[in-house]
C-alpha cells in the first residue's frame, strides 16, 4: 500500500513539474513580448498618438510633451511589469537566488572578485531582444532603407 501511494506522489510531481515547466516557458514568452512592447509598441504608439493630436502643419507643444513624458513613463510601467514577471518566474522555478552567474563582459581583467548578482531570466530575455532589434535594424538599414552602400 505504501508503494502505491509513493508511486502516485511521484506521478503527481511529474505532472506538477511538467505544468511548472510549461508555465515557466509561457512566462519567458510573456517577458519577450513585454520587451518588444517596451522597445517598439510604446515609442511607435506615442508617436502615433502625438500625430493624432496635431490638426495642422504648425507644430505645437502638446504632441511633443506627450512623447517626451510618455516614453519614460510607459517604459517604467512595462519595466516594472517585466520585473514582476521575472520574480514570479524565479519563484515558480525555485531559482530565486540560488544560481550566480558572472557574465564575461562584466568581469574585471583580474577577475578575482566573485559575483554578487544572481542570475535573472529577464537579463537573458532583454539581451536577446536588444540583439535581435540591432540585427533587424541593420538588415533594414543596409537592404531596405535605400542606403548608398554598393552591392
Amino acid at each position: 500500500m505504501g508503494l502505491i501511494l509513493e508511486q502516485r506522489a511521484r506521478g503527481r510531481s511529474k505532472v506538477e513539474t511538467g505544468s511548472r515547466g510549461l508555465a515557466a516557458v509561457l512566462i519567458i514568452l510573456l517577458m519577450g513580448i513585454g520587451s518588444i512592447a517596451m522597445w517598439l509598441v510604446v515609442p511607435i504608439g506615442l508617436v502615433y498618438l502625438a500625430s493624432q493630436l496635431q490638426d495642422s502643419s504648425q507644430p505645437s507643444l502638446g504632441p511633443y510633451l506627450v512623447v517626451i513624458f510618455g516614453l519614460p513613463i510607459g517604459m517604467v510601467i512595462i519595466g516594472k511589469l517585466l520585473g514582476s514577471l521575472d520574480r514570479y518566474y524565479h519563484r515558480l522555478t525555485g531559482t530565486e537566488r540560488d544560481v550566480r552567474v558572472q557574465l564575461p563582459w562584466m568581469k574585471s581583467m583580474r577577475g578575482e572578485r566573485e559575483s554578487t548578482r544572481p542570475f535573472r531570466m529577464l537579463n537573458v530575455v532583454m539581451v536577446i531582444s536588444v540583439s535581435l532589434a540591432v540585427i533587424c535594424f541593420g538588415i533594414w538599414f543596409f537592404f531596405f532603407a535605400g542606403s548608398s552602400i554598393p552591392r
